[in-house]
């Protein structure tokens, strides 16, 4: 494979991992294509669509073109969620529908439509985005672990399926990491503060860091990687912080 049939396809191109990975995609070669609900342009992406990942309809429009413009992707991307933070006897059942929407069935959607492609095409891999909630019980994180550890069991059983027809499908684990999509958490020098000190390397997470490891394990280094869910958290969700000495 040569650098210039490297195709990526992100799904929530225009959010803050997904604009660092376009970068560094550009950066290494890879032609960089994308979708979000906004299909606004995006410096160092060779064409982004207009699509709501969490409508099967449109998503599987949206992906038809692709294949029919460019052919089965290299890699894949979904850098598609949100962040919900309610304890559940205060979620509206429309709230915890919705979250499932966002993190769990534009997930499936996106597997649904491109792993058979990407399988047909002589392989590739598929890189979601999970969180360190879906394994480590956190305040206020029921809903939204409920749909990544859904995630990350739909990551490991369709690793499994298409490992035989070279499909590689990984996610990684995030803790909190500095995007527009946290600006609600961390809006406050004090509530920034408070959020590093849960991670026990004491800051919170940069978009870029992210997508190197994202971008890793859908390169060549990464190719005898599949059905993993890697941390990327600071340490949180396996450590505890000790006290300064």
């Amino acid at each position: 494979m040569t650098t210039q049939t490297k195709i990526a396809l992100i799904g929530g191109i225009n959010g803050g991992i997904g604009s660092a990975l376009t970068a560094h995609l550009k950066k290494h070669g890879w032609t960089v294509l994308g979708f979000s609900r906004s299909g606004e342009s995006i410096e160092g992406a060779r064409k982004v669509w207009s699509a709501d990942a969490t409508q099967a309809e449109a998503l599987e429009n949206l992906i038809a073109t692709v294949l029919d413009e460019y052919g089965a992707p290299t890699a894949y991307f979904h850098c598609i969620g949100s962040i919900f933070l309610k304890p559940v006897h205060l979620t509206k059942p429309q709230e915890f529908e919705e979250v499932l929407q966002k993190n769990l069935y534009s997930a499936f959607h996106a597997l649904r439509l491109l792993a058979d492609p990407i399988g047909k095409n002589g392989g590739g891999s598929m890189t979601f985005v999970s969180t360190v909630a879906a394994r480590t019980g956190l305040p206020n994180h029921e809903t939204i672990a409920a749909a990544k550890a859904g995630l990350e069991g739909l990551v490991r059983g369709a690793a499994s399926t298409y490992a035989p027809r070279k499909v590689r499908i990984n996610a990684v684990a995030l803790g909190l990491v500095d995007t527009p999509g946290a600006k609600g958490i961390i809006s406050s020098d004090a509530a920034k503060k408070a959020s590093a000190a849960m991670h026990p390397l004491n800051r919170i997470g940069k978009p870029e860091e992210v997508a190197s490891l994202m971008a890793w394990l859908a390169g060549e280094e990464g190719d005898w990687v599949t059905g993993q869910i890697w941390n990327i958290d600071g340490g949180m969700g396996h450590l505890r912080s000790k006290p300064k000495v």
